[in-house]
């Protein structure tokens, strides 16, 4: 699915079978593009509402085959996401958030927002569901999918 491209790209990898690079023409020309009205409160500029269009994370980072049993709903709901931006912005989000056995939130890989391709900018992440819009992420430039590990025991006092 990747091609060569002078547009910003982005890296999924992590814990996949298929780590593959991505264009916001690849996300167009591969995957149904959904459409959500947003309205999100911004720290600095207030309420914004923005109309984006693209396909759904889900779908795009299935893609990938990322390393757990689909028919293992618990060894599903132990991976992460980890979403970068070209700002230095990023948000890690549960897999269970996007899972349809799960939240089933509607998040897009955005490759258009308010009528206007996004080929130049990047890819946005953009969750409908968030109040404001600090998970929202602009020119996405990789996504890290893996396994939460546990971590080792906690420090002893004394």
């Amino acid at each position: 699915m990747s091609r060569p491209s002078t547009a910003p790209g982005f890296a999924l990898w992590g814990d996949v079978a298929h780590p593959t690079t991505l264009t916001v023409a690849d996300l167009r020309a591969g995957w149904a593009q959904h459409r959500a009205d947003v309205v999100f409160d911004c720290a600095t500029a207030g309420p914004q509402r923005h109309t984006f269009e693209g396909p759904l994370l889900r779908e795009v980072v299935s893609l990938t085959r990322p390393a757990f049993d689909p028919a293992r709903r618990k060894e599903r709901s132990r991976f992460l996401l980890t979403v970068n931006g070209g700002d230095g912005h990023h948000t890690v989000l549960s897999w269970a958030e996007i899972d349809a056995d799960f939240g089933d939130a509607p998040m897009l890989l955005a490759t258009r927002m308010d009528d206007a391709d996004l080929d130049g900018a990047g890819a946005q992440l953009v969750v409908p569901s968030d109040r404001c819009g600090a998970r929202y992420v602009s020119a996405v430039t990789a996504i890290w999918i893996g396994a939460c590990r546990t971590p080792g025991a906690p420090p002893s006092e004394g």
